[in-house]
C-alpha cells in the first residue's frame, strides 16, 4: 500500500539529483570559513533576498533563536501574533536564549495589523519591559497557510521606524508567499532588520535554515550559532542540497498550491469535513471536523491505517500539507479514500 503522506512539507525526500549534488559536493571547514559549498549557497541567498550577506543553520528554530538573540538585549518585549512559530513550536526559546518577554496577539489570520502593534507599544516607564521587537510570520503556519499582505508589513515597518522598534521575520515558507503573489523575494526581506528561511520544508532539502541580513548582524549571528552548538564541519554535504534547492525548486511550488486547492475542494465536498478556502492560499489545508462525529486523533488513525497521513492541529482540526513528493494524483486519491469513511 503506497502511502501518501499529508502531514508536512518536512517530510521529503531527497530526489536523485539532489543526492547526486550530496555525493559530489566540494567541502571545507565551515567553522573555519572555508567551505566552498557553504559559502556557494550563502551567497546565492543572500543574492535571491537582495541583503548583504547570510548565514547557514542546522534548523528554523535555530535561525530564528539565533537571530532573536543577535538584535536583542535582555529583558526587552517581543511583539508576536499569538498563534506564530517561534512562540508555539520553539520550546520557549525567546524566553530561555535571550530572555525576552512575549506579547502575544490574537489575530484572525495571523496578521497583526500597523494599529495592533502601535496600540501594544508600552509607554517609557522604569516599570515596564522596553517594547522593541516586532516578529511575525510569512506565510502562517497554524493560520493555514496565509500569506501576510507586503503592505502591511510596510505599514508596520512605518510604526517600527516611529518608535525604533526592530523587525524580523519568521520566513520559513516565503517561497511560497513569492511564487504564489509574483512578489520578489528582495520585497519580501527589505523591511527587516533579520529573517530567517527553511531549505527543509517547501524547497525540498533534508536540512537546514539560512539567516539573511546585513554582514553586521550576520557576523553577530555567526558567533551566536557557534554558541548555541550550530558550527558544523564538513557541512557542505548538506549545504549541496540546499544549494540545489533553491537553484531548482523555488518556481515548482506552484504545484504545491495547486494541489492544495484540489485538495481543500475535495473536502469541502466530503462529509464531515470543512475546509475555509478563503485560507488556502499556498500548501497548507487545514479542515474542521467537529460535524464528523470523530475526534481528530480517532480520524487520524483511521487515515493512516487507510494510507494518508495528516496531523492533529487542535480539537476540532486535522492539517494536511502538499509538498513536491506528493502529486495530483495523490490528491485524488487521498480525497478517495477520505470520502469512503463512515460518518455520524
Amino acid at each position: 500500500m503506497k502511502v501518501i503522506d499529508l502531514r508536512s512539507d518536512t517530510v521529503t525526500k531527497p530526489s536523485p539529483a539532489m543526492r547526486r549534488a550530496i555525493a559530489e559536493a566540494e567541502v571545507g571547514d565551515d567553522v573555519f570559513g572555508d567551505d566552498p559549498t557553504v559559502i556557494r549557497l550563502e551567497q546565492k541567498v543572500a543574492e535571491l533576498f537582495g541583503r548583504e550577506a547570510s548565514l547557514y543553520v542546522p534548523s528554523g528554530t535555530m535561525g530564528n533563536q539565533v537571530a532573536l538573540r543577535a538584535i536583542s538585549e535582555p529583558g526587552w518585549e517581543l511583539l508576536c501574533e499569538r498563534d506564530c512559530h517561534v512562540v508555539n513550536y520553539e520550546a520557549a526559546g525567546p524566553a530561555v536564549h535571550s530572555q525576552l518577554l512575549t506579547n502575544m496577539i490574537a489575530t484572525e489570520r495571523g496578521i497583526l495589523t500597523a494599529e495592533q502593534v502601535e496600540e501594544a507599544i508600552r509607554p517609557p516607564n522604569i516599570h515596564h519591559p522596553i517594547t522593541k521587537i516586532v516578529t511575525l510570520e510569512n506565510t502562517h503556519n497554524r493560520h493555514g497557510g496565509t500569506i501576510f499582505p507586503l503592505e502591511e508589513i510596510r505599514r508596520i515597518r512605518v510604526v517600527a521606524d516611529k518608535h525604533k522598534l526592530l523587525m524580523h521575520l519568521d520566513g520559513a515558507r516565503i517561497w511560497n508567499a513569492h511564487v504564489a503573489t509574483g512578489i520578489p523575494l528582495s520585497d519580501w526581506a527589505a523591511p527587516f532588520d533579520s529573517m530567517s528561511v527553511c531549505l527543509s520544508k517547501g524547497l525540498g532539502a533534508p536540512v537546514g535554515s539560512m539567516i539573511v541580513g546585513d554582514r553586521a548582524f550576520i557576523a553577530k549571528a555567526r558567533r551566536i550559532r557557534k554558541l548555541f552548538g550550530g558550527g558544523m564541519r564538513q557541512v557542505g554535504i548538506l549545504a549541496a542540497a540546499g544549494l540545489y534547492a533553491v537553484e531548482n525548486n523555488i518556481e515548482r511550488l506552484a504545484d504545491d498550491h495547486r494541489n492544495a486547492k484540489i485538495l481543500a475542494e475535495g473536502l469541502n465536498k466530503i462529509k464531515g469535513f470543512r475546509v475555509d478556502m478563503s485560507r488556502v492560499e499556498t500548501n497548507i489545508v487545514i479542515a474542521d471536523i467537529s460535524e464528523s462525529g470523530k475526534s481528530p486523533e480517532e480520524l487520524v488513525t483511521i487515515l493512516k491505517d487507510s494510507g494518508v497521513l495528516a496531523v492533529v492541529f487542535g480539537k476540532t482540526r486535522l492539517r494536511f500539507v502538499t509538498h513536491l513528493d506528493v502529486s495530483r494524483d495523490d490528491c485524488l486519491k487521498a480525497l478517495d479514500i477520505m470520502s469512503s469513511i463512515k460518518i455520524k
